[in-house]
């Protein structure tokens, strides 16, 4: 579950929520608590949850996980892990500032990665590509300063509880695969 993207999802579609976060959102920062916290409790609560779910860019804050740790208790659940993918700032900078998307199909690419067969244009539907507002290297930037502030901090809360799982986060993707399988397995 990305809460990244449910709120992308509530900024393109203009709802009320998505329009309080597209500010926030385009400038690098956190959104609300108050909003986050509802999107997340209420999406817990559906059907595909109800066996187990992996949360992803949440939560982002002490209190947020605080809060978390009271929705789940009240529903007889609790966190079993917490995954910590370590990268360098400037490869992330690198990886998150590469991506680009098809603005009429919304397939994926990556500069260096994945890179289209020509510039900007979408190799399944030959529509324009964009970058996402937090895509930007000045957001991404922003972004990660909020991280060591704000977010960073949960590193240690969730080591303190016995949760935390440290995982190098450079290589390839099935590299990665790998190493959260067996993390997860042990």
């Amino acid at each position: 579950i990305s809460t990244g993207d449910m709120l992308r999802a509530a900024v393109k579609a203009g709802t009320q929520l998505g329009l309080r976060a597209q500010q926030v959102m385009q400038s690098g920062g956190l959104v609300s608590d108050e909003i986050v916290l509802g999107i997340v409790e209420q999406r817990l609560q559906e059907q595909d949850c109800v066996a187990g779910f992996v949360l992803d860019g949440f939560p982002r804050t002490i209190s947020q996980a605080d809060v978390l740790e009271t929705i789940l208790s009240n529903s007889s659940r609790a966190i079993q892990h917490v995954l910590s993918l370590e990268v360098a700032s400037d490869e992330l900078v690198a990886r998150l500032s590469g991506r680009r998307s098809c603005s009429v199909c919304g397939k994926g690419y990556h500069l260096v990665f994945d890179p289209p067969l020509r510039d900007d244009v979408c190799n399944a539907c030959g529509s324009v590509l964009i970058q996402r507002e937090d895509d930007r290297e000045d957001t991404v930037r922003n972004r990660l300063a909020v991280y060591e502030q704000q977010t960073a901090p949960l590193k240690e809360y969730y080591m303190s509880k016995g949760l935390l799982r440290p995982i190098v986060g450079v290589g390839s993707i099935a590299e990665i695969q790998q190493r959260i399988k067996k993390v997860l397995e042990s």
